[in-house]
C-alpha cells in the first residue's frame, strides 16, 4: 500500500509542531484582523480562498470515483454472518441520523447570505423530474463527468467499476488500491494549505457586504450541526441499544463516549481511534471475532456524523438561494449523503467533499457547493471533532448492542 508523502524536513516539521486544528484557529483569527485592520478588501488577501476552493473542486471528483471504486473492489464476499446484525445497525443509524438531520435543518433553517447572489437555481418541481433528471446526469461520459463535476456520474460509473474491479486480479486490486491512497494523498497535501485558505475565506466574507454578520450565519449552523449530532448521540443510538438489548443503553453509551468519543474529539481521526475501540471492545467482554472486524470496518462505512454534516450543510444552501424543496427529494439527498458517508473514511474533511453530490440532486451548481465547502473548513474546527467523536464511539455502541452488551463485565 502507498501512503501519502510524509516529508521530514525543517520547514515540514516546524509547521507539524503546531497542531492543524490551532493552524486553522490562527488562520481565522488572521483573516478577522486583517479584515479590520485592512477593509478595503484586498484582492490578494482573498486570492488564498479561492485558491484553496479552486484546489478542492479540482480534486474532488476524482477523489469520490476512486474511493468508490476501490472500496467496492476491496469487498469480500462470503464474510462471517455474526456481522450481519452489526452491518445493519450501521445503516439504520446512519438513516436516523440523515433524517434527524433533515428534520433539525427544517425546524432550524440556516443560511449563508454571502452566496445567495452567486447563483440563481429553481428546485425541480417534484419528484419524477429529480428522479428523470438524475437518470440523464447520471449515464453522461465517465471522462465529461470527472471535468464538469457531475458527481451522479461520478457515483454510477464508479460503483460500475468497482463491482468489475472485484473479478480482476489481486495485482490489479493493489493498483486500484494505491491508486486511490496517492489520491487521498493529494487531497491530504492540498488540506495541508486550509489555514490559509481559511484565512482568505473568513477576510472575504468579512469585507462583502453585510460584513462580520456574515459570520453568525456560521454560529448558527455550527449549532444546529453540533445539537443533531448529540441528539443522535444520545437519543438516537440508545433507542437502537434499547431495541436490540431491551436494557438500558445509557451506561454502554456514556461509557463509549467518555472513553472513545473524548478521544476521537480531539485527534478528529477515527483511523487513529481504532486502537481505542478496540481496546474498549476487549474491556466490555466483545468477542474478538466479532469486534476485530467490526471496528475496522464500522471506520470505514460507519459514518452517522458525516450523514448529518452532508444533510445539514447542502439543506443550509438550498435554504440560501430559496428553493422549495419538497420531501420527497430531500429524501433523495439523504440516500445520497448515507452513501456518500460511507466513502469519506481516512480523508480529512471528507464529508465535506460529499457536499457537492447531494446538491447535485437540487441542481446547485459545483461552484456554489464548493463555496460551500470552504465554509465546511471554517467551522470544521468544531464540526470535524464533534463528527469523528460520533463516528468512533458508534462504532463501539454498536457492536456491543449486535452482541447484548450494554454495560461494562468484569473479565471471568
Amino acid at each position: 500500500m502507498i501512503h501519502a508523502l510524509n516529508p521530514k524536513g525543517a520547514v515540514y516539521k516546524f509547521f507539524n509542531a503546531v497542531p492543524f486544528i490551532m493552524q486553522i484557529i490562527i488562520g481565522m483569527i488572521l483573516g478577522i484582523l486583517l479584515a479590520m485592520l485592512v477593509p478595503e478588501g484586498q484582492a490578494f488577501i482573498s486570492l488564498l480562498g479561492d485558491l484553496f476552493v479552486s484546489g478542492l473542486k479540482a480534486i474532488a471528483p476524482l477523489l469520490v470515483f476512486v474511493l468508490v471504486s476501490a472500496s467496492i473492489a476491496k469487498h469480500q464476499s462470503g464474510t462471517n454472518a455474526k456481522l450481519k446484525p452489526i452491518f445493519m445497525l450501521y445503516i439504520i443509524a446512519m438513516i436516523l441520523s440523515a433524517a434527524t438531520a433533515l428534520v433539525m435543518a427544517t425546524l432550524f433553517p440556516s443560511s449563508f447570505p454571502h452566496l445567495a447572489d452567486k447563483a440563481v437555481t429553481t428546485a425541480p418541481l417534484g419528484v419524477s423530474e429529480v428522479l428523470t433528471a438524475c437518470i440523464k446526469k447520471a449515464v453522461d461520459n465517465p471522462v465529461n463527468a470527472l471535468i464538469s463535476g457531475n458527481y451522479l456520474a461520478i457515483l454510477l460509473w464508479g460503483i460500475l467499476f468497482g463491482i468489475l474491479f472485484r473479478g480482476a486480479s489481486d495485482n490489479t486490486k493493489s493498483v486500484l488500491s494505491d491508486f486511490a491512497s496517492i489520491i487521498s494523498g493529494v487531497v491530504r497535501i492540498v488540506i495541508r494549505f486550509a489555514p490559509l485558505g481559511v484565512l482568505g475565506l473568513v477576510y472575504a466574507s468579512c469585507t462583502q457586504e453585510g460584513g462580520f454578520s456574515n459570520l453568525l450565519s456560521y454560529v448558527h449552523v455550527v449549532m444546529v450541526l453540533v445539537a443533531t449530532m448529540l441528539i443522535v448521540a444520545f437519543i438516537i443510538n440508545p433507542i437502537l441499544v434499547f431495541a436490540v438489548t431491551k436494557k438500558n443503553p445509557y451506561p454502554l453509551v456514556c461509557t463509549a463516549v467518555a472513553n472513545s468519543g473524548i478521544t476521537a474529539f480531539f485527534t478528529r481521526s477515527s483511523a487513529a481511534n481504532i486502537p481505542v475501540n478496540l481496546a474498549l471492545c476487549e474491556k466490555l467482554n466483545i468477542p474478538r471475532e466479532s469486534y476485530s472486524i467490526s471496528i475496522p470496518l464500522g471506520c470505514t462505512i460507519n459514518m452517522a456524523g458525516a450523514a448529518v454534516t452532508i444533510v445539514i450543510m447542502t439543506m443550509a444552501t438550498v435554504h440560501t438561494l430559496n428553493m422549495d424543496v419538497n420531501f420527497a427529494t430531500a429524501f433523495l439527498m439523504c440516500v445520497a449523503a448515507i452513501l456518500g458517508a460511507c466513502g469519506t473514511s481516512g480523508i480529512a474533511g471528507g464529508s465535506l467533499m460529499l457536499i457537492p453530490l447531494a446538491c447535485s440532486f437540487f441542481g446547485i451548481s459545483s461552484d456554489i457547493a464548493m463555496q460551500v465547502v470552504g465554509i465546511g473548513f471554517i467551522i470544521g474546527v468544531v464540526q470535524d471533532s464533534f463528527e469523528t467523536a460520533l463516528n468512533s464511539s458508534s462504532d463501539v455502541v454498536l457492536t456491543a448492542a449486535a452482541n447484548k452488551i450494554t454495560k461494562v463485565a468484569d473479565k471471568k
